[in-house]
């Protein structure tokens, strides 16, 4: 039964996810209090400083069958897509354990993507419509994505993640090397086949764009409140309030969608969830001398490689370290070097340029998907959180199944895998 009555919602957190969720409450007629100490769209949030993209075909979780081979050459290897700092592995271990198993065989990656692909068909076509509500079409590229392969060998090797894709009708084409050079001709001939998902996107500048979609809701009557979530009031089973570090904000209903910050405040209400920091970067290359129109991703980086505003952006790595330990800049470096390497004819650019490095926390769950639903010590508190790398492209479904639940409608997608309890 849908809700009568306006409620004020409380949604911690202006990152992607979060912004997604207030517009679509708000949507439903309800009064939306923004819980978000820093500015929408500021470096602070992951959303700002990720891959851009939009992805229709996001459905396969980064835990794969054959991983924990690897393991031991992540703890060697700093130079690789994915790092653990020894210092931090015994606080990681556990999580680490229930990652590798997770994706210990393809039954289980394949019920995952199930679970994901609901969460990222409809992104481009929202993003879309939040984008021209917002009065920033521009930031919505539609040119699809292209992962770039040395040879079709590559593509082979990953034939079953593909084979899903169409199997959910994700359209993607094929991209021969006459092609690519074509489409691409600075990259390098190192790479000679493509695989190009047709419908995916990106948007351009993520930070503008989070920053536009609070203006749009403080323009329809949300309220930004500048202030950090610490914990709740709940008597009975029911929220009175959200304890902030200034002052208690009176609210029916709050969503915990505060990123690396959510598994604390799950915990308060009721859940323990094994969120870590899957900690990612970023270089832009600013005038780079050359133009992306498809976002690349090098089958040997991992990466997302994409043209910003600002210039050339390579953004990826997973680093598994505190979220509050200083960066490690060689990691930019590493980004920096495949831009070398994609992009030889620039490398003389790339190399006087002012680059803009930037590190963020990615908020991710073992199991390769977010924690959606009810909290366990009140329903009248909903999760939103641990989205990982594809919080960009998961958000609008994120939003629109809290609004759902929220007001008391029937979901468009069964809500229940999702739910936080499947860690107790």
């Amino acid at each position: 039964m849908s809700q009568d009555v306006p409620l004020t919602v409380a949604v911690i957190g202006a990152g992607i996810v979060g912004l997604c969720t207030a517009l679509e409450i708000q949507r439903t007629g309800h009064h939306v209090l923004l819980v978000e100490p820093g500015e929408p769209g500021g470096r602070q949030a992951a959303s700002y400083g990720n891959a851009t993209w939009i992805n229709p075909g996001a459905i396969a979780p980064i835990s794969m069958p054959g991983l924990w081979r690897k393991v031991p050459g992540f703890l060697l290897d700093r130079t690789g897509p994915f790092t653990v700092r020894w210092r931090d592995l015994p606080r990681h271990a556990g999580w680490l354990l229930r990652f590798l198993a997770a994706g210990s065989d393809w039954e289980k990656i394949e019920a995952c993507a199930r679970l994901r692909y609901p969460l990222c068909k409809d992104t481009v076509t929202d993003h879309k419509s939040y984008a021209a509500e917002a009065g920033v079409d521009h930031l919505i590229r539609q040119q699809g994505l292209i992962y770039v392969y040395p040879d079709r060998s590559g593509f082979v090797a990953e034939s079953r993640i593909w084979s899903m894709r169409r199997e959910f009708g994700v359209r993607f084409s094929e991209v021969e090397e006459a092609e690519l050079r074509r489409l691409q001709p600075e990259l390098s001939p190192t790479y000679r086949f493509g695989a190009r998902l047709d419908d995916a996107g990106q948007i351009a500048d993520p930070g503008a764009y989070c920053a536009a979609l609070a203006r749009l809701l403080v323009a329809r009557g949300g309220q930004h409140v500048a202030a950090r979530a610490t914990g709740f009031i709940i008597d009975g089973g029911r929220l009175k309030a959200v304890k902030t570090d200034k002052s208690p904000l009176a609210c029916h209903r709050a969503v915990i969608a505060a990123g690396i910050g959510s598994g604390n405040l799950a915990k308060l209400a009721g859940d323990r969830v094994p969120l870590i920091s899957e900690r990612g970067y970023h270089v832009v290359i600013p005038e780079p001398g050359l133009e992306l129109g498809a976002g690349l991703m090098p089958s040997d980086g991992q990466m997302g490689v994409v043209s910003t505003p600002q210039g050339l952006r390579l953004a990826g790595q997973v680093e598994l370290a505190n979220p509050d330990a200083a960066p490690d800049w060689r990691r930019a470096e590493i980004l920096l070097g495949y831009a070398r390497k994609m992009f030889p004819g620039q490398a003389e650019r790339f190399d006087v340029a002012e680059i803009d490095r930037w590190m963020g926390n990615r908020p991710s769950t073992p199991d390769g998907l977010p924690c959606i639903g009810f909290a366990s010590g009140s329903n009248d508190i909903v999760h939103a959180f641990g989205h990982a790398h594809t919080g960009l492209s998961q958000g609008p479904a994120t939003g629109k199944l809290v609004a759902a639940l929220i007001d008391g409608r029937t979901p468009p997608f069964d809500p229940a895998p999702y739910s936080a309890r499947r860690f107790a």
